[in-house]
């Protein structure tokens, strides 16, 4: 039988259990990464796993092949969200991590991310050498964990009490659970269930309890997916936040005390006032293809570096490493900002909301109409069209010649194209076109004044899009 083709993706390998994930495959891609680490010197890692099916099973398979080389491991026996896993890359100086976990996917799918010394994702280039390590078949003798122990290459941590104690370090957390402000929270069923119940006992909360069905949801923080937690909030006047994290609590979604979801780029653009007018910090912005284009208004305003990437935390953690950021993020939700570790953190960027909010004493809406006061306001909305490979790649072939030269009735008058395309009908009006790398599916963004400008703009924009293909 021919050995399955393991790829990396955006964030890390991905795959269905028992079909492609498999305890083998999860030892060939375990191997490839000991042999990567031992050929660059890298002798300390740190594991850990999520909430999904047989998280102990392969995080404990992947220690084994690791300390088989001779690296050690520190290993939570517990589950962990990813940044859980990252910041303990850090504080235990650590070479690399690696998390079992498929993120936001359904609940059939798990998956292997690796992290870096720095904390965070490891950058594209050592994701392709690693792959490059990947065997057909795993064909090495393993020891038992408890011969790993006696050998001295197993030591047992908790991940979760290490990034509690690093939060209390870094929040005013009595200003916050002194203020106005009241959570309800939803993990979603995922790795950041317990903090939240430990640092706010008194905070409404939905599915924080261990199923690794997730009750058959993709642990998604979006709005068709957390219609229990917007509910709640319009239900009870008193919660004036929503907070809601994906499997691997890496991503945010937010909801306001009206019960309505705020997107990434209104979380980016608050997230931008406060570190620069209240925390007084500089340092340059980073933003994916797909953010809101007020997110260039804002760092002009306060005379900060912005730089565009391809879509995908990566990019950004790559710049992190490298330079002095202020904040970074893109808009499926991962977003980070200084002070933390270089990594995506849906319940850290939650907290610096909170105490936002804390030490203002204002609401969410007011927040955000501070930020519109400066900027303006807009919509942003996505459709992702389901269509056929062919028809998607002749879109994007139909793009790239430059013949969309107007959406509607309207005139395209600049188009740009780092990661797809995006067509300007005036400096913050945009339609964006982007295919999807796995899937026939065709990605389509519109940014306008209002929700029915952004409805407008999808349907010329599709019309446009298909016409003569």
């Amino acid at each position: 039988m021919t050995a399955s083709k393991i790829k990396f993706g955006t964030d890390g390998w991905r795959a269905i259990i028992a079909k492609d994930y498999t305890l083998e495959n999860v030892q060939r891609v375990a191997e490839a990464t000991a042999k990567w680490m031992h050929q660059k010197g890298f002798k300390k890692a740190v594991i850990g796993f999520d909430c999904r099916f047989g998280g102990p099973m392969f995080s404990e398979m992947s220690m084994r092949v690791l300390c088989s080389y001779g690296i050690k491991v520190f290993y939570d026996k517990n589950f962990a969200s990813t940044p859980m896993v990252s910041l303990g890359v850090v504080k235990y100086e650590a070479d690399m991590g690696v998390v079992i976990t498929a993120s936001h996917n359904p609940p059939d799918y798990n998956g292997f991310k690796l992290k870096s010394a720095y904390g965070g994702p490891t950058i594209p280039s050592d994701i392709a050498d690693v792959e490059s390590y990947i065997e057909d078949k795993f064909d090495r003798d393993l020891k038992s964990v408890e011969a790993y122990e006696s050998d001295g290459l197993i030591e047992y941590v908790n991940l979760e009490d290490l990034y509690i104690n690093h939060v209390e370090a870094n929040f005013d957390l009595e200003l916050i659970r002194n203020s106005d402000v009241v959570l309800a929270y939803d993990a979603m069923y995922g790795a950041g269930q317990n903090v939240i119940r430990r640092l706010f006992p008194k905070a409404h909360l939905l599915h924080c309890d261990y199923n690794p069905s997730f009750r058959g949801q993709a642990p998604e923080p979006i709005h068709r997916n957390l219609s229990e937690l917007s509910q709640l909030i319009k239900e009870n006047d008193q919660i004036t936040l929503g907070l809601a994290n994906d499997g691997d609590a890496d991503r945010i979604g937010l909801y306001n005390g009206k019960g309505e979801f705020v997107d990434s780029h209104h979380i980016l653009l608050l997230l931008l006032y406060y570190m620069k007018e209240y925390k007084k910090s500089d340092g340059k912005v980073i933003i994916t293809f797909s953010v809101t284009s007020k997110m260039k208004q804002l760092a002009k305003l306060y005379n900060l570096d912005i730089e565009v990437t391809k879509i995908g935390f990566k990019y950004i953690a790559e710049i992190m490493t490298n330079e002095d950021v202020l904040v970074g993020g893109e808009e499926s939700g991962g977003l980070a900002v200084k002070g933390h570790i270089k990594e995506r953190d849906g319940i850290w960027i939650g907290l610096v909301i909170m105490e936002f909010m804390a030490q203002t004493g204002k609401s969410l809406e007011d927040l955000i109409n501070d930020i519109y006061e400066k900027v303006g306001s807009f919509k942003f909305d996505r459709d992702d069209l389901h269509i056929e490979e062919s028809k998607k790649w002749a879109i994007m072939d139909k793009c790239k010649s430059g013949a969309i030269t107007k959406i509607g009735d309207r005139p395209v008058i600049q188009t740009e194209d780092i990661d797809g395309y995006k067509f300007y009908l005036s400096e913050d009006e945009w339609l964006m076109v982007r295919p999807s790398g796995t899937e026939p599916v065709l990605r389509v963004y519109a940014h306008a004044k209002d929700y029915e400008a952004v409805k407008n703009l999808l349907i010329s924009g599709h019309s446009e899009l298909q016409k003569d293909i």
